[in-house]
């Protein structure tokens, strides 16, 4: 499966072989398998970010392209060529780690260096790549510093200078930004947008398990469950079109509300379906029978306190109050569904006081903001 992504329409007229390609890789230690059948294409300009929980496969299926882990099955290939039996250092792939991996006995010039010198590429060559390679992230100024005299932003920036030094047409980024702040974070999200513009034909694999930096960072996200690719899409399209009940809940937090269909719809249409006792009107984007399982995701901004003096559009949940936590500008609230016992989560602005715990509150949801995914449970409405 391979889509084009959004910004860079380039991707469909490019004839070239993908930058890089994961063939049904399968990654075993013993009878337990880290990967199973993977299949991706990393396309030249692209950023693909390896999205899940931990213990999902996604660092597993980078440190297959980066030649760490031998596939018990399939293949690896860069620029079309068949690499699945070469080293780490004879394929040319640029690797960030989120420990940094820096010598400590080593300026930031002979950190960012070393991959040439072990290259053999001569030293005034060397020497151009590596300020190259340093002002690229801002760390000229700071190359005759060691890793102790640096923040760990900066040090992470060495990192990636290091890995952009031997000018790979991929680079791979196993949790780059997990080890720093928040504010630290975001700085360093906005550095690898900027890297982006830079080098246009370069090709990143980010993994992540945090959300804001896929959808922030990548073109297309490959969603890992349980050791395997659950699914792969457009950044946009896999977050505001979800297709499976794990895509809806790991990207957005949505309720999942198990339903079946009272009518019959047309992709378009509305379609009222039936969950725990009530009836609820949807927008569909498919066609859907009568009596169909169905599931309904929504999303915590979605819901709606519901106003006694202004009809709903769908029906009132009352949810007593389990857990409120603020986060500035909204509180995030946990409530237990009266009528179903469902656990829902609902955001709320920020104005006035919190709901308090052990008290009501009612929500409704509009048609529109409801999204309409495949039944995965049998215990349906």
């Amino acid at each position: 499966m391979s889509i084009t992504a959004p910004d860079a329409v380039s991707h469909r007229t490019d004839r070239r072989p993908a930058a890089a390609a994961l063939r049904e890789v399968t990654v075993s230690y013993g009878a337990t398998d880290a990967l199973r059948d993977c299949s991706l294409e990393i396309h030249h300009g692209e950023t693909v970010a390896l999205l899940g929980p931990s213990g999902s496969g996604k660092s597993t299926a980078l440190k297959a392209l980066a030649g760490f882990e031998a596939p018990s099955r399939g293949a690896v290939l860069l620029g079309g060529r068949d690499v699945t039996g070469l080293s780490p250092a004879q394929r040319g792939i640029g690797i960030v780690v989120q420990s940094y991996a820096l010598f400590p006995h080593m300026n930031v010039r002979k950190n960012v260096g070393f991959g040439l010198r072990a290259r053999r590429v001569p030293p005034a060559r060397t020497r151009e790549r590596v300020d190259e390679a340093l002002r690229m992230v801002g760390m000229f100024d700071y190359a005759d510093r060691l890793p102790r005299e640096l923040s760990g932003g900066q040090q992470q920036r060495v990192a990636i200078a290091r890995a952009l030094a031997i000018r790979p047409r991929v680079l791979l980024l196993d949790e780059p930004l997990s080890a720093l702040d928040a504010a630290l974070r975001q700085s360093m999200l906005h550095e690898l947008q900027q890297l982006r513009r830079r080098l246009p034909d370069l090709a990143m694999v980010y993994v992540t398990h945090d959300q804001g930096e896929a959808l922030a960072l990548a073109d297309r996200i490959a969603l890992m469950r349980d050791s395997r690719l659950e699914s792969l899409g457009r950044t946009e399209e896999m977050f505001e079109r979800p297709s499976t009940e794990f895509a809806a809940t790991f990207l957005g937090g949505a309720d999942i509300l198990p339903a079946r269909t009272l009518t019959a719809a047309g992709a378009g249409e509305t379609v009222r379906a039936a969950y725990g006792g009530h009836e609820i009107s949807v927008l569909t984007r498919e066609d859907l029978p009568r009596d169909h399982g169905i599931s309904l995701a929504v999303r915590p901004w979605s819901w709606q306190l519901a106003d006694d003096a202004v009809p709903a559009p769908n029906p009132v949940f009352a949810a007593e109050v389990d857990g409120v936590q603020w986060k500035g500008s909204s509180y995030r609230v946990q409530a237990t569904a009266e009528s179903t016992g469902q656990t829902l989560h609902v955001e709320m602005p920020a104005r006035g006081r919190a709901p308090a715990v052990g008290g009501t509150l009612s929500v409704t949801v509009a048609p529109r903001d409801v999204m309409v995914l495949p039944a995965e449970r049998s215990d349906g409405a």
